[in-house]
């Protein structure tokens, strides 16, 4: 019953939103439908706690410098989106090009500022991540990243790409890992939803200069590591090692 009333919800506000937003496309500057987003994203942060009874709390923000950073996420489910952009005034978030199939969303994606980039990588998708991303940094906006570039299922994760650690240098931003266990409450895009806290926490930050390698290797170790332990003191089972997932 709650997935279901929560579907509802889902559903209602995303199109209410959506119409709202490509409505204030049609007015100049980003300003109207920055404003009407973070309404969404709140109001869905609402409804996961009253239909779904998934309560989201947030953790670590003084780990949050007062400069525009990067923001490198666990990806478990469609909800992390709604969860962290909530959280924030403006943030310019990297996704992919599917989202453009969809009637109007490219405008809406443009006004924005979205970094939109092509699912299937390569030398192209890499000089438009870095294009969008320099017009970001520029105008003094955060960046959301998903750095696998793939939702996963609770204890996986894929390879880290080195988008991430491109952008780190390329504009001197600090990278703030964010862990979660969101997924074991909305899990990927499925219909069921189960009750519960669901954490968000924003670890340390790493400062730009390190190797790609060791970046990757360490912004893969606090996440996986810290979402582990968010995930066994959700469920009180023992602590298990994240599971690389290839496909």
């Amino acid at each position: 019953m709650r997935s279901f009333a929560f579907a509802v919800a889902y559903w209602f506000l995303s199109v209410t939103y959506s119409f709202m937003a490509l409505v204030l496309t049609l007015l100049p500057g980003r300003q109207p439908v920055k404003w009407i987003i973070k309404r969404y994203t709140r109001r869905m942060v609402q409804a996961m706690r009253v239909f779904a009874g998934i309560k989201l709390e947030v953790r670590g923000r003084r780990n949050v410098p007062k400069v525009p950073v990067i923001f490198a996420c666990k990806h478990h489910s469609w909800g992390d989106g709604f969860c962290i952009y909530s959280q924030f005034d403006d943030l310019a978030f990297v996704t992919g090009d599917h989202l453009e199939k969809y009637p109007l969303m490219s405008t809406l994606l443009s006004k924005l500022g979205a970094i939109v980039v092509n699912n299937c990588g390569g030398i192209e998708a890499r000089k438009n991540l870095a294009s969008r991303s320099a017009d970001a940094a520029k105008d003094g906006r955060s960046i959301l990243i998903y750095p696998e570039g793939h939702l996963n299922a609770p204890g996986t994760y894929r390879r880290y790409r080195s988008g991430v650690w491109h952008m780190m240098n390329n504009f001197d931003m600090q990278v703030v890992p964010v862990a979660t266990n969101l997924g074991l409450f909305w899990q990927e895009d499925r219909y069921s939803k189960t009750p519960g806290t669901a954490v968000l926490e924003f670890l340390e930050p790493i400062a730009p200069g390190m190797a790609k390698d060791e970046f990757l290797t360490l912004l893969r170790d606090r996440i996986e590591a810290r979402s582990q332990e968010l995930i066994s003191e959700a469920t009180g089972k023992p602590l298990t090692p994240s599971v690389l997932v290839t496909d």
